[in-house]
């Protein structure tokens, strides 16, 4: 069962809501400094803004201060990036390198990779994608095909990504991919490379919102060079890695809060005394909230690696891939109940290019509806994943 997290009632402690007030004032004050309007669906790449965040070390902050951290707990990360989402920040010139890619350099890079990469991540300088997912592949990462075959000096990558977020405009991504045949054991053989996406082989080519906007891309490599320093990790162990990342990216406040600001314009759109319908459908959603941001605040204490941990380095003996999925899966239903309740509870014409919020953010969530249930997994691959949890493998 789930017997390595305490999902009991958990209150921030004073520290923790001191940051909160901290975060919320600096998004205040660089909201209007950058004249920003918020848009749901798929956090913007604003590479300014990462950079001021990055000055109030926000990014990298549970690091090691040798590679550019605070040596900060998770708890204090996970305050600053629910205060982000809150407000639709535009966050993803760092969202990668700060929640995945780090720490897994911080696990499994090398001391080159390390000292290369995570100064400039934490300096916000420096763009990581993930190249996980594959077409007929899905959250099915052990069917990958995308290969390398060994080089003198590297590797060789043929291959194609696809639901790359951000690929057009990272410097680099971690691509998952087969480094020796399928022998009868999916699992073995996978390797984790980081590719530079401006390398001779690598063409990134958009996939388009309804709206024309554009975050996902397809990403093909044809015969990339990848030199040995840029190996993550063991070379066959890439199944291994990539599973250690996922308790980091499904567990996390975004699984549950892209659609929060709609719901905070929703609020206010219903005002002080709304109907017993709206009120019921509201106070439904509120509490789903709460026990969501209750599990996922668990996962992000459990994580921290303790006093005798390396700093920074996500607790190594713990497997929360399932509790993450479960986060992850309910994550994904409420985000769009949400979004049905906006619908029902409010006669409103949703508009992309309104100047009133609740109409804008209502039209952005429906077209970019769909993304939650592709990125971090599957509700498919998630719920088997939790079933074997629960039930133990079949006989």
């Amino acid at each position: 069962m789930f017997d390595q997290v305490d999902f009991s009632a958990l209150e921030l402690p004073a520290a923790a809501r001191q940051l909160q007030k901290e975060v919320r004032e600096f998004l205040r004050t660089e909201f209007a400094a950058l004249n920003f309007k918020p848009r749901l669906g798929h956090t913007e790449f604003h590479p300014e803004f990462t950079r001021r965040v990055a000055a109030r070390g926000w990014i990298g902050m549970t690091w090691p201060k040798r590679y550019g951290g605070q040596e900060r707990s998770y708890l204090e990360r996970f305050v600053v990036t629910e205060e982000m989402l809150a407000v639709a920040a535009p966050c993803a010139a760092h969202w990668f390198g700060d929640r995945q890619t780090g720490p897994s350099l911080l696990r499994y890079g090398t001391e080159q990779q390390k000292q290369r990469f995570l100064p400039a991540i934490a300096r916000g300088e420096y763009s990581f994608a993930l190249g996980m997912s594959e077409p007929n592949s899905g959250s099915d990462l052990a069917s990958v095909k995308t290969r390398a075959e060994r080089v003198p000096n590297g590797w060789r990558v043929t291959g194609q990504k696809v639901w790359t977020s951000w690929a057009h405009k990272a410097h680099a991504f971690f691509v998952l991919c087969r480094t020796s045949p399928d022998a009868g054991n999916r699992h073995d053989g996978l390797s984790q490379l980081i590719i530079e996406l401006n390398a001779p082989g690598v063409t990134v080519r958009p996939i388009r919102f309804m709206n024309g906007h554009h975050g996902f891309n397809e990403v093909f490599l044809d015969n990339v060079f990848v030199p040995d320093d840029m190996v993550v990790g063991e070379i066959g162990q890439g199944w291994k890695q990539v599973t250690s990342e996922l308790a980091l990216e499904r567990s996390g406040p975004e699984r549950y809060m892209t659609t929060f600001p709609l719901f905070t314009a929703l609020m206010r759109r219903l005002g002080a005394t709304p109907d017993a319908r709206a009120a019921e459908a509201a106070g439904k959603l509120a509490a789903r909230m709460w026990s969501l941001r209750r599990m996922s605040l668990a996962i992000a204490i459990t994580l921290d690696p303790g006093p005798d941990g390396e700093k920074g380095t996500p607790k190594a003996t713990v497997d929360l891939a399932t509790e993450a999925a479960l986060v992850k899966d309910m994550g994904t239903f409420y985000e769009r109940e949400i979004i049905d309740a906006a619908r029902l509870l409010a006669t409103t014409e949703p508009t992309p290019d309104a100047d009133d919020t609740f109409e804008r953010h209502l039209a952005e969530t429906i077209v970019c509806a769909p993304v939650a249930t592709i990125r971090g997994g599957t509700t498919q691959v998630l719920r088997n994943l939790i079933a074997r949890k629960l039930l133990g493998p079949l006989k």
